[in-house]
């Protein structure tokens, strides 16, 4: 198979929706915050609830997936995650590799993610991070997913447009295939960041909200704004019924039909979501 066809298929795989918006759950919070504290008894019961519940992708640190049955990647993908840090660190926002791209295929990831904070002081090694690890997956044909926050000393509002502008710009740049960043506030500057974007931009769902009423407008506002869909995680897993939340998330999500990523000789996806009215 063509390396770009190979990459391309597994792009695709990423849609267990056909080319609807994506819904996907990072899981990837407790080596940052501690353990993850959910209403459900274990990390694979609450993977069967997000695979339940219609969520199309899961990110995970490489250890967490030993603990999740196989079956819940039946119809979900798995995206191991392969920086980290810790919130009681001297610079909270300095991260570090703690595995590679070969050993996230060993243990049958469809995709791996990068975390950067634009601003930070250690900033020159994240992006150093992220080139090198954008070259590995070229290698290996596997998707990347940059996430990149504007946070640093200098930073004072981590969703002014013109900064979350930028950092989506250093992950097409630098050649990821998706970028998930923080929401710039309102439709409208959503539709700039993603008509200037050349890669698909996945919104954070960030910290929980009051009620699913807001959650919901929150998602719908991102998608209207040309969003290839959201990443949710807190939202999610700290909810009374994961499960239900997340069947609600994701039929609205995948109401948005979203060009395909990729073609067979590598072109990308323009950046914007043909939006049904």
């Amino acid at each position: 198979m063509h390396s770009h066809a190979a990459r391309s298929l597994r792009l695709r795989r990423l849609h267990h929706h056909s080319t609807a918006g994506l819904l996907i759950a990072p899981v990837d919070h407790s080596i940052a915050d501690g353990p993850i504290v959910t209403r459900t008894s274990s990390l694979d019961r609450l993977m069967g609830h997000l695979a339940a519940g219609g969520v199309d992708a899961v990110i995970v640190h490489k250890g967490s997936v030993r603990h999740i049955h196989p079956d819940r990647f039946a119809e979900m993908s798995l995206i191991v995650h392969l920086n980290a840090s810790t919130g009681h660190a001297l610079d909270p926002d300095a991260k570090y590799m703690v595995t590679a791209v070969e050993e996230a295929i060993r243990i049958g990831a469809d995709g791996v993610s990068v975390h950067v904070n634009m601003g930070s002081l250690e900033e020159h090694q994240q992006i150093q991070d992220l080139a090198r690890i954008a070259d590995a997956c070229d290698r290996w044909n596997l998707p990347l997913m940059a996430m990149m926050y504007p946070r640093g000393p200098k930073i004072t509002d981590p969703s002014d447009p013109a900064l979350v502008a930028h950092a989506v710009t250093i992950a097409a740049d630098l050649g990821a295939d998706l970028v998930k960043t923080v929401y710039p506030g309102s439709v409208s500057r959503m539709l700039e960041l993603t008509g200037i974007c050349p890669i698909p931009v996945l919104v954070a769902g960030g910290p929980r909200r009051g009620s699913d009423t807001e959650l919901l407008q929150f998602v719908a506002d991102a998608m209207a704004g040309g969003a290839a869909g959201v990443a949710m995680g807190r939202n999610l897993f700290q909810a009374a019924d994961p499960e239900r939340l997340a069947k609600k998330i994701a039929r609205l999500i995948h109401q948005y039909p979203i060009e395909p990523f990729t073609d067979i000789t590598g072109g990308h996806h323009d950046g914007s979501a043909a939006v049904l009215a």
